[in-house]
């Protein structure tokens, strides 16, 4: 039989290794005959609480998510991390927040229900930015006419925000009160880069002004395609970043 510490490295090391929250059963499964105690659930239950207590000092953190264990950047040493990566963050529109808000809290609904609260019609491009993320998918068929799809929420979704189930969701209003903020950036960062073209020499080659503004232009008036998950005659200034809720603390199922 390992002795406690050894067990504590491996469970760190496949967690560190795996790319993905891993659960009791598939931990406990890494083990051979023999090397874990006679209750082993609760030996690797023990690995993950040392390490868990061990990590309240460094830049990592041992969270418990719907799918099981994983080991995380702590969400203060973010901005930090990012700077490893060229790529930006997502950024959704209002348009798409809404739209999850919606099948996150009543479902399973269909489009017609999102659209009837909602008041405009849902673009196809955004349910399939959500179904392409992984975090929604066909639960079924309402059995009226048409049979539209029911759409409900995956556990990816819940992975993505630290949440181990629906019952952890923030009030709505608090999501709310997340997005405003995040809207008021952005509507900042629109006027700053609107006083740098007014700025612009005004003898620029008119042939460079020009396909400027075609790259510009909103997709509806250049005929391209719009952005996944953007309707059609939205402002940037509506465009966001998705608020992700704080780590939740870790505790055995």
């Amino acid at each position: 039989m390992m002795p406690p510490e050894q067990i504590k490295r491996i469970v760190e090391a496949v967690l560190l290794a795996a790319g993905e929250a891993l659960e009791i059963d598939r931990l406990v499964g890494l083990f051979g005959a023999g090397e874990l105690p006679e209750n082993p659930r609760q030996a690797v239950r023990d690995a993950l609480a040392t390490l868990d207590a061990e990590a309240q000092q460094r830049g990592y953190e041992v969270v418990r998510v719907a799918s099981g264990y994983r080991l995380q950047v702590r969400q203060e040493f973010s901005a930090w991390v990012n700077r490893l990566f060229e790529e930006r963050s997502p950024r959704y529109s209002r348009a798409l927040l809404e739209t999850l808000a919606l099948i996150v809290y009543r479902q399973p609904v269909t489009r017609g229900d999102i659209e009837q609260v909602r008041g405009v019609a849902v673009s196809p491009s955004i349910v399939r930015t959500l179904l392409e993320r992984g975090w929604i998918r066909a639960v079924g068929q309402r059995k009226t006419p048409g049979r539209p799809t029911m759409y409900g929420t995956t556990r990816a979704f819940l992975d993505y925000f630290n949440l181990r189930s629906l019952e952890e969701l923030p009030p709505l209003g608090d999501i709310k009160a997340l997005i405003e903020p995040m809207l008021a950036d952005q509507e900042d960062d629109a006027d700053e880069e609107r006083e740098h073209e007014d700025a612009a020499p005004e003898a620029a080659d008119a042939a460079a002004v020009a396909e400027a503004s075609v790259e510009t232009r909103a997709p509806a008036e250049t005929g391209a395609p719009a952005e996944s998950g953007v309707e059609d005659q939205r402002p940037m200034a509506e465009v966001v970043h998705l608020p992700v809720p704080p780590p939740l603390p870790d505790a055995d199922s």
